[in-house]
């Protein structure tokens, strides 16, 4: 039986959008106060530990992380509708993102009792800030070629390798890393795997910049020099690394960031075409007709996720879909703006950050040439 691309579209409430209306009179209020300047691709780029902890204030950090946790204990579509409003603004939220995203649903499903009650109240108070270890030199999507050694020593494991493409290790306190703790079968590649929980701060750990051709610094490289992991750092079950691995891609993927990287430009090269400083362009209402596809298809999956259900195929849909979006989106107002009608430093200043980061919105998270065979393969295609 053929699998359905993605989960039925759901209908948000009076509920939720009584939320949203919370979360943009905050929103407001923070920019009139110039708490921050509107941005594109905040959820990488823009670091701000004192506006994720004043969210973590207002209830909405630890969402969907149970009450006996210190979370919020509330569902995965109200998450959605909070994510997607800060983000909708371009608010400086990479401090909390990757621990809100996936790290606290994974502590949940994979954790023990002590590492929930030693990690998920600190993510909800916004204390913690968490990355992830799982690319390679030489592996990137291919995450069964990873090869940092996960070795057996008295008390715990001691981890030897490289982490490459590590969104903002330099201001992370720790990271989750997938290391090999069997010998590779070739006949089994996805075994062998596991998942341990990393103190960026360890002896042994080497954090090294990765800096952009444009002059910005989001991602690095982590050497792990045989950096000691004590047993109740392991996440987990040892061997099972891939099948939790795994399991945490549908929330990495599916989430709103996938689809409003930009979505401060598209809203700037609105307001320019609507004062008629930029010409009237039919082709600005196809890129807002995408958005509103991918938000639907995104909530969705969300809702899917909230009932346990598999959303792994809608997840890598959405980030397909969603990541071209983002990238045509900065290639179109590039093209409105070269006429030369406009001189808008703040619109430009969007534009000419969209354009630097375009290119990797195709690749994190798993490039788009890979996920195009996780759909594939999903509708048994290949």
């Amino acid at each position: 039986m053929s699998r359905q691309l993605v989960p039925p579209v759901v209908t948000e409430g009076e509920a939720l959008t009584e939320l949203r209306r919370e979360v943009r009179d905050f929103l407001g209020e923070q920019i009139a106060a110039g708490c921050f300047t509107p941005h594109v691709d905040t959820w990488l780029t823009r670091w701000d530990r004192a506006f994720t902890q004043a969210l973590a204030r207002r209830g909405w950090l630890g969402m969907v992380i149970p009450k006996e946790y210190g979370g919020q204990g509330r569902t995965y579509v109200e998450r959605f509708v909070v994510m997607e409003e800060l983000l909708v603004v371009g608010a400086p939220v990479a401090a909390h993102w990757v621990a809100e995203r996936q790290v606290g649903p994974a502590l949940l499903a994979h954790g023990t009792e002590e590492q929930k009650r030693a990690l998920l109240p600190r993510i909800s108070r916004g204390e913690v800030v968490f990355g992830i270890g799982m690319s390679e030199p030489d592996a990137g999507s291919d995450l069964a070629s990873v090869r940092t050694r996960a070795e057996r020593v008295d008390g715990g494991w001691r981890l030897t390798g490289t982490k490459v493409w590590t969104s903002g290790a330099h201001e992370a306190d720790a990271f989750f890393a997938l290391a090999r703790s069997a010998p590779l079968d070739p006949a089994r590649r996805h075994a062998g795997l596991s998942q341990f929980i990393v103190d960026l701060h360890a002896p042994g750990v080497e954090i090294r910049p990765i800096v952009s051709m444009g002059g910005e610094h989001h991602f690095d490289e982590v050497h792990l020099d045989g950096v000691l992991i004590p047993d109740d750092r392991v996440l987990g079950t040892i061997g099972e690394g891939w099948r939790q691995a795994t399991s945490e891609l549908g929330f990495e993927r599916s989430g709103p960031e996938r689809f409003l990287s930009t979505f401060q430009l598209l809203a700037a090269a609105a307001q320019a075409m609507m004062e008629g400083r930029l010409p009237l362009d039919h082709g600005l209402g196809r890129q807002v007709a995408r958005v509103a596809a991918l938000h639907d298809m995104s909530l969705a999956v969300s809702t899917a996720l909230e009932a346990h259900a598999r959303a792994d195929l809608g997840a890598a849909v959405v980030k397909v879909l969603g990541t071209t979006t983002e990238g045509d989106i900065a290639d179109h107002v590039d093209l409105l703006t070269a006429s030369g009608w406009i001189e808008d430093e703040e619109l430009h200043g969007l534009l000419h950050s969209a354009i630097l980061q375009r290119p990797g919105f195709t690749l994190r998270g798993g490039t788009n040439e890979i996920l195009r065979g996780v759909i594939a393969r999903g509708l048994g295609l290949r």
